[in-house]
């Protein structure tokens, strides 16, 4: 696939969203989150075959930084420390297109897991 590089990139910094805006005049918004848990780096993805590394605790992350790679992708610098994802015009493509699949079946995978999207720490209990 030749996807088209977006002309614009913006970072919703209080709603946690990268949006990317097209010549055509589409326009995406993507949770923070959502590009965190789907980074395309080794880390995230594995070395090939099943060794994927499902993402948990990461609801509340946010970015630190966005640096154009080249004329082809973005490195996004997020704020719990992942900087090692290089995403690639025809990736976050793929990824604004696709949002609504992948985001369940990411969802599913947590369920799945007995995992949860909220932040390790202290866990609060309603009286």
């Amino acid at each position: 696939m030749n996807a088209p590089a977006p002309n614009r990139v913006h970072y919703h910094k209080k709603a946690r969203e990268l949006e990317l805006g097209y010549a055509s005049g589409e326009s995406f918004r993507l949770s923070i989150e959502f590009l965190r848990v789907y980074s395309p780096s080794a880390e995230v993805r594995g070395h090939g075959g099943d060794t994927a590394v499902l993402q948990v605790g990461k609801k509340e992350v946010g970015l630190q930084n966005i640096v154009q790679t080249g004329n082809y992708a973005l490195q996004l610098y997020f704020d719990d420390g992942h900087s090692s994802g290089i995403y690639s015009w025809e990736y976050l493509f793929e990824l604004a297109t696709h949002q609504k699949a992948y985001w369940e079946n990411y969802l599913q995978r947590l369920k799945e897991a007995g995992a949860s999207r909220e932040p390790a720490g202290i866990q609060f209990k309603q009286l």
